[in-house]
Parts: C-alpha cells; structure tokens; sequence
C-alpha cells in the first residue's frame, strides 16, 4: 500500500497548559492545530484530495516546545495513519473535526 500524506495550512493554535517534559528536560505543550486541509504531500503527486475534504477544517494535536512551532499559516502535513482517518471518516485521538 502506498503511503499518503494529507496536507493543509495551520489557521489556528490552542494552547491547553497540558505540559509533559522529555528525556532532555525540555518542556512540551501539548496543543490543537486547527488546519485547513489542501492538497497530498509532494512525494504522491498522482494523488488528488477528494473535492468534500478540500479546504475542510480538522484539528490536529501535537506537542510544541519551541516558538516556531506555533506560528500560522505555515504548511502541516498529516502522518499517514492521521491521512487513512479523515479519508475514512473516522477521528482519532490526534486528529478529528
């Protein structure tokens, strides 16, 4: 099975005060990414995102430490497994609508 990664633009951030700290003693918050979903990562260019998931909003939980990982507008790409849900139509725990 090929491996395909949904991408969209970051539009929003929540910052939940909900920290965990790695093995470096860095502090980790957790947050949820509002992301416009647009097009399949570059690496599967004969895909193409179906016409009712182009431009719809899910939200995506991920840990951020550092300040760029909270800026908007910049590009988020999907793990696959995230990809295979919303194509699906099935939320998880890191990514739903």
């Amino acid at each position: 099975m090929k491996v395909r990664k949904l991408q969209g633009r970051v539009v929003d951030i929540e910052r939940t005060g909900e920290y965990i700290t790695d093995e470096y003693g860095d502090r980790w918050e957790k947050c949820i990414f509002t992301v416009e979903l647009t097009n399949f990562s570059k690496r599967t260019p004969d895909e193409v995102i179906p016409e009712h998931l182009k431009g719809k909003r899910i939200k995506l939980v991920r840990y951020c430490c550092y300040d760029w990982h909270y800026k908007l507008g910049v590009r988020k790409t999907l793990e696959p497994d995230e990809t295979e849900a919303v194509l699906e139509g099935r939320p998880t725990e890191t990514v739903y609508w």
